[in-house]
């Protein structure tokens, strides 16, 4: 029977990777793979996450399943820093996490709740989204259909154009998923104003918020990055949160992540979480322990918080550090279109506009390897490549 199956192809971003690792110049660029690099091109284990894994070897008594939600200590700390410990819903005893493999998997129980809830439901993903969103929502039996989002005139936010297709066309009861911050692929994310126009249309609406957080700290600070989704969680009746500490706490191989269910009240919600679980019981049946265990040891002692604090901070400048390095480089090779995109987009992503020839041209010309879409990792930036990337992209941009 397995002669039936049709190829749906090999994901872009794998393709490229392989690419990368057969490529024998010695001076090429990986500017694709979704993770953080450090000033020497290495993803690092952090110091708070070595201490606490220690921490866990010394302590650990049992490997014993941690039950479908996951780790209690874990799912308790996860609300307070996606809503703040002064969260009315929160203190309502309207607000759930449960503990998922990465935020993928977060999507994937949301995605699989909503649909057991509505068959057919619609979800609304901006244009561009994360690669991996429509697959995982459809896979789920959702409907999905896109509202504008970014304008490549100025590599900004079309945020009239979003708002007028979505008065147009999106009815109540449809789902709506929204990037929390640092937006993937684009790096372009809403001011708060204007999140403050999504949230009155989505509650005017009738619409279910569905928000991924997968970069909470990467923007502008893990308080700054959420004020939007603080400010629909304080008004929504219902929502779902999908977030993930694969990046913030550089942890990806351990698969990190949660959904979080804000209800109209506690016994909604406590009907929801069942379904959920149901959800998660027909999918995994429960996630792993170590990486929630780590991330529980960190939030839980001030001195490994702290420390976890101060390299999340040294993280962040390192991107917008990379950001204003890459600007002056190309300014200083005479490329005279407006650059200000590179500073003003958050987080590791930056959607430099880049078409189908420019990318081809960069990997072929110039060794430097960018996502198909245009979509660039800034914290693959360096001192060591910078200048290699400033040539290459002033090339195409001229």
């Amino acid at each position: 029977m397995f002669e039936t199956i049709k190829s749906r192809g090999i994901d872009q971003i794998l393709a490229l990777m392989q690419a990368f690792r057969a490529d024998p110049r010695t001076n090429k660029v990986d500017l694709v793979v979704g993770v953080y690099k450090d000033a020497d091109g290495k993803v690092p284990v952090m110091r708070a996450v070595k201490e606490a894994e220690r921490l866990l070897i010394d302590e650990e008594t049992t490997k014993t399943y941690v039950g479908m939600a996951g780790d209690p200590e874990y799912c308790g700390l996860v609300p307070k820093i996606l809503l703040s410990e002064g969260s009315s819903a929160l203190a309502a005893g309207r607000v759930v996490s449960l503990q998922t493999p990465g935020g993928s998997g977060a999507l994937k129980v949301g995605s699989d709740l909503l649909n057991s809830i509505k068959p057919d439901q619609k979800l609304w993903v901006s244009t561009p989204t994360w690669a991996n969103h429509v697959p995982v929502a459809t896979d789920a039996g959702l409907v999905t259909d896109q509202y504008p989002y970014f304008r490549p005139s100025d590599r900004g936010l079309d945020f009239e154009g979003m708002m007028a297709h979505l008065d147009q066309h999106a009815v109540a009861g449809d789902a709506i998923l929204l990037h929390a911050c640092c937006h993937n692929p684009t790096g372009v994310d809403p001011n708060f104003e204007q999140w403050q126009s999504i949230t009155d249309f989505v509650l005017d609406r009738g619409l279910l918020p569905f928000v991924d957080c997968a970069y909470q700290g990467l923007g502008d600070g893990m308080e700054q990055d959420v004020a939007g989704l603080r400010h629909i969680a304080e008004r929504a009746p219902e929502m779902l949160i999908a977030s993930s500490f694969s990046k913030n706490f550089g942890i990806y191989r351990e698969r990190v992540g949660a959904i979080t269910i804000i209800a109209k009240d506690p016994q909604q919600l406590a009907t929801t979480k069942g379904a959920a679980e149901t959800v998660i019981r027909s999918n995994y049946s429960m996630p792993p322990s170590h990486g929630a265990r780590s991330v529980a040891t960190v939030l839980a002692s001030r001195d490994l918080s702290d420390l976890w604090s101060e390299e999340l901070d040294e993280m962040r400048k390192r991107i917008a550090d990379m950001r204003s390095a890459l600007k002056q480089k190309l300014e200083e090779r005479q490329v005279t279109r407006d650059l200000s995109f590179l500073t003003d987009q958050k987080g590791m992503f930056s959607y430099t506009g880049f078409g189908p020839e420019q990318v081809e041209g960069l990997r072929a010309d110039h060794g430097i390897y960018v996502a198909k879409d245009g979509r660039i990792n800034v914290a693959g930036l360096s001192s060591e490549n910078l200048d290699v990337v400033a040539d290459g992209f002033a090339a195409m941009l001229r």
